[in-house]
């Protein structure tokens, strides 16, 4: 099955983008799919909700004090807005660590409006902007929580990272050393997986569970047990929908329009992902070309099929219009998506 999001510029369409996803309940059967549900991308910042676990798990947030609003944040693909920057800033003092401990690089912020007003006001951006900048600072809290070392901590090396591929493997079902690795945008690793397994994970954690040891490739077959750290992160986000984005993004709009009834995360190069927790289900999803333009109707139009009428954004994110130079309105993204439900 082809499902595909359109740029169509007058009645013609110009360029089509291939999506594939993958539909996974919590229990692990694909339920649902469209392209190739074996699809192997980078998880990109989708995997930021597994990755803050172990802060949870071993200690480290209730030893640090850590608030839900910090770990809201580093789940985040924030805007730099001032309210990320004074809660990544409380996170990383809670670790003992400065703006400087971050390994990450500065960058404009996700959103062309505040970028625009960031420059008019001659402010640059510093690591703390980083759209990253929360989870660099809760891995620098786990760092500190477990005595090792902070310098380097997002080297594939690093005790950080091992215990982050750890939890990884445990949520997508996909041994350590099966994982492709590279270096995500904000310097850390990233991993690769098939869109099935990520979907997996997304189901899971909508129902707090988590799998001890590893299922395999083809097949689900451990039990899922109750798993408290997983409810914190949803909690948490669904608490803060501004954390995890912030102004006039996507995911902020979904987790806030649907009131906790689907809890969306961008990744990056066209990934997205969401939990459904009220229907047990897990959703991956690609742009195959990676356009981040034609990600967020797909995503929404994924959404209505799953949970019909849940999320209630402006039609600017369902259908995207198309402008000249002159401020004219020449043409729209249209998502043309349906999934194929298994059998």
């Amino acid at each position: 099955m082809t499902s595909t999001v359109d740029a169509i510029r007058g009645h013609i369409v110009e360029s089509s983008h291939r999506v594939s996803a993958a539909v996974v309940d919590a229990d692990g059967k694909l339920v649902g799919s469209t392209g190739d549900s074996d699809l192997v991308t980078y998880w990109r910042s989708c995997a930021k909700p597994i990755q803050v676990l172990p802060l949870i798990e071993d200690g480290g947030a209730d030893a640090l004090g850590i608030t839900d609003a910090e770990i809201a944040l580093a789940c985040a693909s924030h805007n730099g807005e001032p309210r990320h920057l004074a809660v990544a800033r409380s996170l990383l003092e809670k670790a003992g660590c400065a703006e400087q401990d971050l390994e990450c690089g500065p960058h404009p912020s996700l959103s062309p409006a505040i970028a625009r007003e960031m420059a008019g006001r001659g402010e640059t951006p510093r690591k703390l902007h980083s759209n990253c900048s929360g989870k660099h600072a809760a891995m620098l809290a786990l760092a500190r929580h477990h005595g090792w070392p902070t310098a380097n901590y997002r080297k594939a090396e690093h005790p950080v990272q091992r215990r982050l591929l750890e939890e990884v493997a445990a949520w997508t079902g996909v041994a350590e050393d099966k994982i492709g690795q590279g270096t995500d945008g904000c310097g850390v690793v990233s991993y690769a997986l098939p869109l099935k397994h990520m979907a997996l994970a997304y189901a899971r954690l909508g129902v707090g569970y988590r799998v001890e040891g590893v299922a395999s490739a083809d097949s689900y077959t451990l039990p899922p047990t109750p798993y408290t750290p997983a409810e914190r992160v949803l909690s948490a986000i669904v608490a803060e929908p501004f954390l995890i984005a912030g102004t006039g993004r996507l995911c902020t709009e979904v987790i806030a329009s649907s009131r906790g009834a689907v809890i969306s995360k961008v990744g990056a190069d066209g990934v997205y992902c969401a939990t459904i927790p009220g229907a047990r289900l897990g959703l991956a999803m690609k742009v195959e070309d990676g356009d981040m333009d034609a990600a967020r109707p797909a995503l929404l139009a994924l959404l209505e099929i799953l949970a019909p009428g849940a999320v209630r954004v402006a039609d600017s994110f369902r259908s995207p219009r198309i402008k000249n130079t002159l401020g004219e309105e020449v043409g729209h993204l249209e998502a043309r998506v349906s999934l194929e439900r298994a059998r």
